[in-house]
């Protein structure tokens, strides 16, 4: 299988300060120039296949969506390589970008704010089908568009009505219409159910899924809920402070999570299994600020587990077993902490 999106150790940082004077801080005694910036994404590596649903999974601010951004171009990456089917498009230009974002969607986490509240649908839906030049006039532009609707569980009547008529679910099947309209190979669903109902959340993750089977595209999903990855991915990836700890298919991390961070977050995960294998690990401390990240491992103020290594030297992320990969001191293949458990439950 073809890999469709390669990132490469992606870096995404922001300035706080823009202005020189800004900068400026007394200190000491003396005056010394600060440079405050937010460190969003650190060294950010992952693949996804052809036909593949990769997950990033985390707490919120850990640079999931920050990472999708910049994937997309909607952020300028500050170092590091991002190649779609082959090509690398990390500075590709601007005049460029039509034809890349043609290839790449977004569906985002807001459905109201990413829909324009003075369109119809129907507009909304046939805009970026003319725009690409994808249908031989207005009225087939308006057939694709009315197919679509149908496709997502809305119908032809409701394509003459405004956003705000619609609630948050139909809006976010809206939403992914206008994601399919351009008829892309990539789609990244950036938290696509986390405003939702619990009801409606089974309801959109289904859409995607057969429209993913119907139309042959991959996904990038973001999400902080567990139980929403293991339905929908193929393989994850798990990130705390803009770095992936974990990266795994999806039987691998549920059955056998590894990092200390991805057994917290498993732990914290509400369950009705008395016999769950994931026993409660109650982390310590408060995450830290992305301005002042910690030295060594990022994790290792708030670990259970920790050892003095941890506080002065960054792990890499190793291959612990085929396809399963851990950024942590205390990981190594055969170590007691890494012994899978054959019993443990099945995905």
């Amino acid at each position: 299988m073809s890999k469709i999106l390669q990132v490469e150790h992606l870096v995404q940082e922001f300035d706080l300060t823009q202005d020189l004077l800004d900068r400026v801080r007394f200190k000491d005694g003396r005056f010394t120039m600060e440079r405050p910036v937010v460190h969003a994404v650190n060294d950010v590596s992952f693949d996804v296949e052809t036909g593949e649903v990769f997950s990033l999974v985390g707490e919120s601010g850990c640079g999931k969506s920050t990472t999708a951004r910049t994937v997309i171009r909607l952020h300028e990456p500050r170092s590091g390589r991002i190649l779609f089917e082959g090509r690398d498009i990390t500075h590709i230009p601007q005049k460029d970008l039509r034809a890349f974002r043609r290839q790449i969607q977004m569906i985002f986490q807001d459905p109201y704010a990413s829909l324009n509240p003075r369109q119809k649908i129907l507009e909304i839906l046939t805009e970026p089908i003319l725009f690409h030049g994808l249908a031989l006039g207005r009225a087939a532009a308006e057939e694709k568009a009315v197919y679509l609707l149908e496709r997502v569980g809305l119908s032809a009547e409701q394509a003459k009505r405004y956003p705000h008529q619609f609630s948050g679910g139909q809006r976010q099947r809206i939403g992914i219409a206008r994601a399919l309209a351009v008829e892309p190979k990539f789609i990244i669903a950036d938290e696509p159910v986390s405003a939702l109902d619990v009801s409606i959340q089974a309801q959109i993750l289904n859409i995607l899924m057969d429209l993913k089977d119907e139309f042959r595209f991959s996904y990038l999903f973001i999400a902080h809920d567990l139980s929403v990855v293991k339905h929908i991915s193929d393989s994850l990836g798990v990130m705390y402070l803009g770095t992936i700890v974990e990266r795994a298919s999806k039987r691998a991390l549920f059955s056998n999570p590894v990092h200390p961070y991805t057994k917290a977050l498993f732990s914290a995960a509400p369950t009705i299994d008395e016999n769950n294998i994931n026993q409660s690990q109650e982390l310590k401390g408060e995450i830290p600020s992305p301005i002042h990240l910690p030295s060594g491992c990022l994790f290792h103020d708030r670990c259970p587990m920790a050892e003095p290594e941890c506080a002065s030297a960054v792990p890499a992320l190793r291959e612990v077993e085929q396809g399963h990969f851990v950024a942590c001191h205390l990981v190594k293949e055969g170590n007691a902490e890494y012994k899978r458990d054959e019993r443990s439950a099945q995905v």
